[in-house]
């Protein structure tokens, strides 16, 4: 298995053909172990121990846009875009800033507030299944996997429902640049392809915005997030609007891909689809399993400030760290028997939000719409097989089906 070179790894890893199953392509990286790529200026890491240890370090810094594009005079924008689009997000940003900023929004975003929605997400979820409830096929992506966190992330912020629609377009635009690596078809000469979905976005965010200064809600995340106040400290307009944008598309993105994964591995392992359909209270344990076996979020990168060593491997300072987070779910030294699907195993350990200052904020609210989404499925679709083998979406790190056509037996009510 090591015969071949990261470089070659590497190149497996971007063909469009390792989509449905790049496991086996982590099986190879991590037989080589730590290994630095000078082709790439990167090294990429896979061991379980290393990516969680290098995710905590204050060596590597979170603003890799320092790497990909060390042209600070390189502006995608157009003149006229607001000013808005040039604010980094929080996610992508080292302390102080990052600091600042997530204490600021965690105000407004507590696991507790999160919680008080289960019961309106538990309707939601409902009622999707209840619209698909005739039809002798449909599709787990559209009918529940994206409509329920678009939803929830926009009535959580106070986006007016028939907007909802909008953020499909700006969202697969946007996805592209939140994937972290460019796509085959972008040219170095063009602009790329997330440009004029950023743009829009940012602008109808901006008049959200506006609108709640005039007029504040108390049931609202912009309103809150408006009001939220640190020892004096407050968000910045750019900064407000950033953050929106970012709660819009990460907060729902990656919970489309966590809810589908999770229907697709449990219709592959239909004696777990009936443990849960017998119990609806293990469908914790499934989210945490579908979060390490098949994680919609693959890998991450950090760049060294300064040179450092991970085993016996250098990485130097200005060089790229990918860590390949599903790689690392499928160490065996931190889950013993890791290709096997099993929500029943005793310890579950994965990176699926993330460690250290970066932990994702939004990961109570993921769990709780997985949850729910896949114990109302196993508890209301009787006898669902898939239709086909499902397709992919082109993405490198965000992993999903772009459909997944389930027949069935009938949706009880």
């Amino acid at each position: 298995m090591a015969d071949k070179s990261g470089l070659q790894l590497v190149g497996e890893l971007f063909d469009p053909a390792s989509r449905a199953d790049p496991y086996p392509i982590y099986a190879e990286f991590r037989a080589l172990g730590p290994v630095w790529i000078e082709e790439i200026s990167s090294m990429v890491v896979t061991g379980y121990r290393d990516c969680d240890a290098l995710l905590r370090d204050p060596r590597l810094s979170a603003e890799r846009r320092r790497f990909f594009q060390p042209d600070e005079a390189a502006d995608p924008y157009p003149p006229d875009a607001p000013s808005s689009v040039r604010q980094p997000w929080f996610l992508s940003l080292d302390a102080p800033d990052h600091t600042r900023l997530r204490r600021l929004v965690s105000k407004a975003f507590t696991a507790r507030a999160i919680a008080r929605m289960e019961d309106s997400i538990a309707r939601l979820v409902d009622e999707l299944l209840d619209r698909v409830a005739d039809q002798e096929t449909f599709d787990v992506v559209s009918g529940l996997a994206y409509s329920l966190p678009v939803a929830v992330i926009c009535r959580m912020l106070g986006v007016p429902s028939a907007d909802e629609r909008l953020f499909h377009r700006w969202s697969a635009q946007l996805t592209r640049m939140l994937d972290g690596f460019p796509s085959p078809d972008d040219r170095n000469d063009e602009i790329p392809e997330w440009v004029p979905g950023m743009v829009d976005m940012h602008r109808y965010v901006n008049e959200l915005v506006a609108d709640r200064r005039k007029r504040p809600r108390r049931d609202d995340l912009i309103s809150e997030l408006i009001a939220a106040e640190d020892g004096g400290d407050m968000l910045s307009h750019d900064e407000l609007v950033s953050t929106i944008v970012l709660l819009l598309v990460a907060g729902h993105e990656t919970t489309v891909n966590l809810i589908a994964n999770g229907v697709l591995a449990l219709l592959r392992h239909p004696a777990h689809l009936a443990a849960l359909r017998a119990d609806s209270g293990t469908a914790s344990a499934v989210v945490e399993e579908v979060l390490r076996y098949d994680p919609p979020v693959q890998l991450t990168a950090r760049l060294a400030t300064e040179d450092l060593h991970v085993g016996k491997v250098k990485l130097p300072a200005g060089g790229l760290a990918i860590l390949l987070l599903a790689a690392a779910h499928r160490d065996p030294e931190a889950n013993p028997d890791p290709d096997r699907f099993d929500p029943a195993r005793e310890q579950v350990r994965h990176l699926g939000f993330s460690a250290g200052p970066h932990y994702c904020l939004g990961a109570p609210l993921a769990r709780i719409e997985g949850r729910l989404a896949l114990a109302a499925f196993a508890r209301r679709v009787r006898e669902p097989e898939l239709v086909a083998a499902p397709p992919y979406r082109g993405h490198i790190n965000l992993r999903g089906v772009s459909e997944l056509l389930v027949s069935h037996a009938g949706v009880t009510r």
